[in-house]
């Protein structure tokens, strides 16, 4: 071949070492797994001598009841509430653990049921929904994924797990790492994007705080890995629906997260809902026991999903309950939440040779080793004088510096924010005076604690302004009578702050939709607005992408040299001096706020010269959300999804494939659409600042380096440097990513492999440095029994704000 390179390949099969176990993602090496941690290995932990002695004392029934989670009263599923059930069964002592259950009295109550009651008194685990906050919410997770900054995840983790384990919970649901393509899915609010190197690094870290150094302590959680697998590829984006995947897009796209979580010593691992290549997850043996359990030496336990182990025969999978359970059991599930097929059929199952008794001890063994990991046989009660009763000044002031650190700045033409805080404001819009602000998954526990309003922090950043208030249009955009009062607003005032988007009931599980525009006539407030020609900014709240309509019909730009598939201009923020809220003439008129998941922006955003992102933001959201308007926070964060045109262009994502006729303006017959400009509104990791920052070309330590060299352990250093030539300080991601334009399988256009948040002062400079290993550099194939290859050629490195960045060296692997 005259081509780049023709490839040689060096592989390592059955996850064995390249430059660890498995090609697992990180921006920074993590810490080692925690010495309470479980790791790969035989069965000689610290608690293994107990454990055995006390299964031997267990009857059938008692090892089977450990396998049973009931729910306590509440609504995660369909069925309601079994409270009555779950008393019932601690006393007989035929019971494993209880979700919804929270209060240090409750649990207590329930828990001297097992504890006292029973013959052998085993304590319930009590687990929570704790995603993004107990108490004090935190951004939703897709939002704190903006931050490109492991430290936010670990902040809502710590004060969740403080919060929570107070109140009687020793087990959050959480982190959840479905890496998705697809911003219809709700449940794109509850993860982390589109990229697996991001995922990974944030699961990673959020399971770290949860769980920390040692489980014991009364400030901590077990973390649970969810979910399991490729729950994020659902067809159309529709919630529970069929997923179709390759072994090599599981292992280099899917799989990443959870290795990371469990390299990160992650307690537990939840199923997923949907199917995978016609298996449904909780059937699906391959990735449940052949890849977690035995290729990783994963020795925590598996928990179904709820009533996901019954619905295997609404899937077509099963023929009834004892089918359903035999199956689950096998593939790998311990534990099964809500519906209860394998405790009531596990003896049939065993005296008929369908499951065996290893397996059953194997699974009991995994839960007793979770309860004896969190100290619940020594100190089973949760204190109920220090129980934590709400937020506390420092979990508001960690949820405030989270949210402000999420924001998104997607525009902001002739520097119109930061605002000034004298003169008029008019602060419109369905979420203007809104508590909704803590996301999808806040819990209805939280309902007591009223978020600060974006109202009422206004209010608060801006004392000497005059600050008035119209709705303009309520949240589902039907009721549109206030627009022309909102109108009027903003033409008496200074500047106007249009808060619009989606509310949280519109993300999350089963909250799927087919349109991603602003609800109803939002559109048309933000419109009217526009038509006053009196200066104002919008505010754009929701739990996933919204695509910009605004690009449709412009001219598509042409493609870049050495960029093949990755056409677009590279973002750069623009410098932001000081101003007043009074827009100079000829100055732009609008900032818009967006919250959420990508949605689409119509024709308003050629008309609107700054838009924020502002996602679901917590409890403090409202002045994390002054605090960008007022420039007391420099926003920093960046786009962890792609956020499309329209509609009609998703699944589009930065880490394609190339095709073989990528985008040509100057070819018909090039991947593209006809009635739409090429490549998204904006791309994954876009954001800009106040100020503006330089990105010099990545440097290399080594323009050549040696395949089995890096087999051995060797990495490449890449060094950036960065500069503030603006003239405030303010943050950057510096992103570094790699492209390897030959390979065995085709490779993606671009790869994230590194990235860093650096703050610095107007004028400084740093040298953010990287390393790349063979599991940055290498693949995994389409052998289901796990084979990595790491191959010798060329591999293009690139470093800059954005996936498209431009400076670029070649590596070469020899």
């Amino acid at each position: 071949m005259n081509d780049v390179r023709r490839r040689t390949v060096l592989a390592a099969a059955g996850g064995a070492a390249i430059a660890g176990k498995a090609a697992t993602a990180r921006a920074q090496a993590p810490p080692a797994p925690t010495s309470d941690a479980p790791r790969p290995g035989p069965e000689s932990g610290p608690y293994e001598t107990r454990i055995r002695a006390l299964m031997a004392r267990m009857t059938i029934d008692e090892k089977l009841g450990q396998l049973q989670q009931f729910a306590w009263t509440g609504d995660t599923g369909p069925g309601g509430g079994q409270t009555a059930a779950a008393e019932k069964a601690a006393r007989r002592g035929r019971l494993g653990s209880v979700l919804n259950i929270y209060g240090a009295r409750t649990t207590n109550t329930l828990q001297r049921m097992a504890v006292e009651k029973s013959r052998l008194g085993i304590p319930l685990i009590f687990g929570l929904d704790v995603i993004h906050g107990m108490w004090t919410t935190f951004p939703i997770p897709l939002g704190q994924a903006a931050a490109f900054d492991p430290a936010v995840a670990v902040w809502d983790a710590e004060v969740s797990a403080r919060e929570a384990r107070s109140n009687g919970v020793h087990w959050a649901f959480s982190p959840m790492m479905d890496v998705t393509h697809e911003p219809r899915w709700g449940r794109i609010a509850e993860g982390d994007g589109e990229d697996p190197y991001l995922a990974a690094t944030l699961a990673a870290a959020k399971t770290r705080g949860y769980q920390g150094d040692d489980l014991r302590s009364r400030h901590r959680l077990a973390a649970c890995a969810k979910h399991m697998i490729a729950y994020g590829g659902v067809e159309g984006g529709r919630d529970y629906n069929t997923v179709d995947v390759s072994e090599a897009r599981l292992r280099n796209f899917y799989l990443p997260p959870f290795r990371a979580a469990l390299d990160a010593g992650v307690a537990t691992v939840m199923a997923s809902f949907n199917t995978v290549s016609g298996v449904p997850a909780h059937g699906y043996r391959h990735a449940l026991t052949e890849i977690l359990k035995e290729e990783w030496g994963f020795r925590g336990f598996v928990v179904s999903d709820y009533n996901g182990v019954q619905e295997m025969i609404v899937h077509g999978y099963a023929a009834d309950r004892s089918d359903a359970a035999r199956l689950a059991f096998n593939a790998g599930i311990d534990m099964e939440m809500a519906s209860t097929t394998i405790n009531e059929y596990g003896k049939r199952l065993l005296r008929g040779g369908q499951i065996t008794t290893d397996r059953l001890d194997d699974a009991v063994a995994r839960i007793l080793r979770l309860k004896f990991r969190l100290g619940l046989f020594e100190h089973p009660y949760a204190d109920e004088d220090t129980a934590i009763a709400g937020p506390t000044k420092a979990s508001r002031a960690a949820a405030r510096e989270a949210a402000g650190r999420t924001m998104v700045l997607l525009k902001n033409e002739k520097s119109t924010l930061p605002l000034d805080r004298s003169g008029s404001i008019a602060v419109v819009g369905p979420f203007a005076d809104s508590t909704d602000l803590r996301g999808s998954w806040a819990g209805t526990w939280a309902d007591a604690f009223r978020p600060v309003t974006v109202l009422d922090a206004v209010k608060d950043a801006a004392p000497k302004a005059s600050v008035s208030h119209v709705e303009g249009v309520d949240a589902s955009g039907r009721n549109t009578r206030g627009i022309a009062r909102a109108a009027s607003a903003a033409r008496a005032t200074d500047v106007t702050v249009v808060v619009v988007g989606e509310a949280a009931t519109l993300s999350g599980e089963a909250a799927v939709r087919s349109d991603l525009g602003l609800p109803g006539r939002q559109e048309r407030l933000i419109t009217a607005i526009a038509d006053t020609g009196a200066p104002f900014v919008v505010v754009l709240l929701s739990g996933r992408p919204r695509p910009m309509g605004g690009g449709v019909g412009r001219t598509p730009p042409r493609r870049q040299a050495g960029q093949p598939g990755l056409e677009g201009r590279r973002a750069r923020p623009r410098s932001a001096p000081p101003h007043t809220a009074r827009a100079a003439p000829g100055a732009p008129c609008g900032v818009e706020l967006l919250r959420g998941r990508p949605l689409t922006m119509g024709g308003w955003l050629d008309r609107t010269p700054a838009v924020l992102q502002a996602w679901h933001p917590g409890i403090e959201g409202g002045n994390a959300i002054a605090d960008v308007l007022f420039g007391t926070v420099n926003p920093g964060g960046k786009l962890p999804v792609t956020f499309p045109r329209a509609v009609g262009q998703i699944p589009i994502y930065y880490n394609h494939e190339n095709t073989g006729r990528p985008y040509d303006r100057a070819n018909h017959y090039t991947s593209k659409y006809l009635d739409l400009a090429y490549g998204p509104q904006f791309p994954f990791g876009h954001g800009l600042s106040y100020t503006t920052f330089d990105i010099g070309e990545p440097r290399l330590s080594v323009s050549r380096v040696r395949a089995e060299a890096l087999r051995k352990g060797d990495t490449v250093e890449v060094a950036v440097a960065v500069r503030n030539i603006g003239r405030r300080k303010g943050d950057e991601v510096v992103q570094l990513y790699i492209r390897d334009p030959v390979a065995s399988i085709v490779q993606p256009v671009r790869r994230l492999s590194g990235f860093r948040r650096v703050s610095l002062g107007a004028g400084k400079a740093t040298t953010v440095r990287f390393r790349l290993s063979a599991e940055e550099l290498g693949f995994w194939t389409q052998d289901p029994h796990g084979r990595f290859l790491l191959q010798k050629g060329e591999i293009r490195v690139f470093a800059g704000n954005s996936s498209l960045a431009k400076g670029g060296r070649t590596l070469t692997i020899i």
